[in-house]
């Protein structure tokens, strides 16, 4: 599968759960994954959508393969926050709260205009 293919794939199997398909989206996110296995956007989707239905799981088991990775990212550090705090784990998800409030204010260091308007 192409890079492009399987961007293809994601954004429509994003449509798909948009849509209130989130079975076939599941299905195309656990075909992206099989096919491009170090692909961290098709596994945070997978994640999400797990997340969406309550698979928590399955979420729990995207999140934690998109984590791996890509620790820092500041969106899968939110995921894996909010899984943990839903299965009942308050500790963990402060953990990866923490984490993702880390990666913005990295983000905020080195992308300062992005954050306040301002022009580069």
């Amino acid at each position: 599968m192409s890079p492009d293919e399987l961007q293809t794939l994601i954004e429509d199997a994003t449509f798909d759960h948009a849509t209130g398909a989130s079975e076939t989206a599941l299905a195309k996110l656990g075909r992206a994954t099989a096919a491009a296995p170090d692909s961290f956007e098709a596994w945070h989707a997978l994640a999400e959508v797990n997340f969406a239905v309550r698979h928590l799981d399955a979420a729990l088991a995207a999140a934690e393969r998109a984590h791996a990775l890509r620790p820092g990212d500041l969106f899968i550090n939110t995921t894996l926050s909010r899984v943990w705090m839903e299965r009942g784990d308050k500790t963990k998800a402060e953990h990866f709260g923490a984490q993702a409030k880390i990666g913005s204010w990295k983000d905020q260091l080195q992308n300062p205009d992005a954050h306040t308007g301002g022009v580069g």
